[in-house]
């Protein structure tokens, strides 16, 4: 064992009653002996017991259909979630106003963050309506089991064609799992998401452990070391689409949705960004919210307090920066400049198809 993994054990064990996931990064989580021991398996089942503890706590923030959607099928899914005057505004504010825009490249696809914060949010009131509606914030907080502020943007994934890209993987495509908890993401789409435009698909169900499910993580962690994917040896385990039968689990299913749709889904199942076989812009309010799994309490969360809540993103990107310059982990997000949401990056080898 390393010097520095020894001096640094007493962090690497309080990591464990946190969100921490990584077995390539953290020795303990990745330990063989402890995880053979049961050590994973633990975790997973305490962080599962515990959301649905909280959960419950939270079921009246959201109507009973839409808890019993995300009870079967791991994700809600609501279309012409807006009022058409406020989905108007949006798309208007969208294409005349210029954003400060960061972008991160995996494969041959850009994820971008256009970003909107509290100080932004009077000059936009189409996007101050859609991000402040609290059915998108309640939605958020019941599926992640915390009622804690969201992390929303406006997100843009600008895809070439997977033939094209052949050798240049977007690990989005995969099916994986973000995580051992339960965690929240939603999609407010606004332009239609048809079949060969990189939809989202999701496995019905998989947010649930079957006993299945539990025995195969287990048996990924006592041989983390021998992981060969950098997602899963740190943690966001992968997964093929023939495996899943063996877990209890069907196929997934893909959101090809009309522009308006919402879609909040438990990230904890498994879920990708599907191949695009054509050139592809995907636009969409994007959130978020994940905190630490083994809470016993709903709120009480740095990230809630007003003066960092009310610019959370650009927090986000500086936190990131900042960590960069000290040389602990580089920020896959590069500064765009100012300019149109879905102005295409130039970090992506090709133009979009004409």
């Amino acid at each position: 064992m390393k010097i520095s993994s020894v001096l640094l054990s007493p962090i690497y064990a309080l990591q464990l009653a946190s969100g921490a996931k990584s077995f390539a990064d953290n020795p303990v989580i990745g330990s063989k002996w402890l995880n053979k021991k049961g050590l994973h398996e633990k975790r997973v089942s305490l962080a599962m017991r515990m959301a649905a503890w909280r959960r419950k706590k939270l079921e009246n923030l959201v109507a009973p259909d839409h808890r019993k959607q995300y009870a079967e099928t791991g994700f809600v899914k609501i279309e012409n979630f807006l009022s058409p005057e406020v989905f108007e505004a949006v798309t208007r504010e969208l294409a005349e106003r210029d954003f400060e825009r960061h972008d991160m490249k995996q494969g041959a696809t850009v994820t971008r963050r256009a970003i909107i914060d509290d100080s932004d949010l009077e000059s936009l009131p189409g996007f101050k309506a859609a991000r402040n509606d609290p059915r998108l914030t309640n939605l958020l907080r019941y599926v992640s089991s915390h009622a804690g502020q969201p992390l929303l943007v406006v997100q843009i994934v600008m895809a070439l064609p997977s033939v094209v890209s052949a050798g240049s993987t977007d690990p989005q495509t995969a099916l994986h799992s973000d995580t051992f908890q339960p965690t929240a993401k939603a999609w407010l789409f606004l332009r239609d998401v048809g079949e060969e435009d990189g939809p989202f698909a999701y496995v019905p169900g998989s947010h649930e452990m079957t006993p299945q499910r539990l025995a195969w993580e287990r048996g990924i962690s006592e041989n983390a070391d021998a992981l060969e994917n950098i997602y899963s040896a740190r943690g966001s385990l992968r997964i093929m689409p023939d495996e899943l039968g063996a877990l209890g689990y069907s196929q997934p299913v893909k959101m090809t949705v009309k522009a308006n749709t919402l879609v909040v889904a438990d990230t904890h199942g498994f879920h990708a960004r599907s191949p695009s076989y054509k050139t592809t812009t995907r636009i969409e309010i994007y959130g978020s919210l994940r905190r630490n799994p083994f809470l016993p309490f709903t709120g009480l969360h740095i990230a809630s307090l007003p003066f960092i809540a009310s610019g959370m993103n650009r927090w986000i990107i500086s936190g990131m920066r900042l960590r960069s310059r000290l040389g602990i982990k580089g920020s896959p997000w590069r500064d765009a400049g100012r300019g149109k949401a879905d102005e295409w990056s130039k970090r992506l080898d090709k133009p979009p198809a004409t």
